[in-house]
């Protein structure tokens, strides 16, 4: 594939949101050649998460505590696990 001319250099950043503004108003096609990009797979890096409040009904909690404390899990976890596999089911139906 031949390679593209005129590619603009990337500028060096003194910081992640310096780099964020940049790339806000350009365009990653004057600096990169895409047609030479291949997949790559970053399989040790953590989703980002986010904190949230939840309120729950004492008796949700506790019967949620029990069944994790018999999978030897945190609780917390294992309300993860079973928020995720609903909304994956959801999003199942959904077509």
């Amino acid at each position: 594939m031949p390679e593209r001319e005129n590619l603009q250099p990337i500028p060096k950043f003194d910081s992640e949101d310096e780099e964020r503004e940049f790339w806000a108003t350009h365009d990653s096609t004057d600096h990169v050649d895409w047609s030479r990009a291949k997949p790559k797979t970053f399989s040790r890096l953590k989703p980002t998460t986010q904190t949230i409040s939840l309120r729950l009904p004492e008796s949700l909690l506790e019967h949620l505590k029990m069944l994790a404390n018999k999978r030897d899990v945190p609780y917390q976890s294992l309300l993860k696990v079973f928020l995720a596999e609903r909304v994956e089911q959801e999003l199942r139906n959904l077509g």
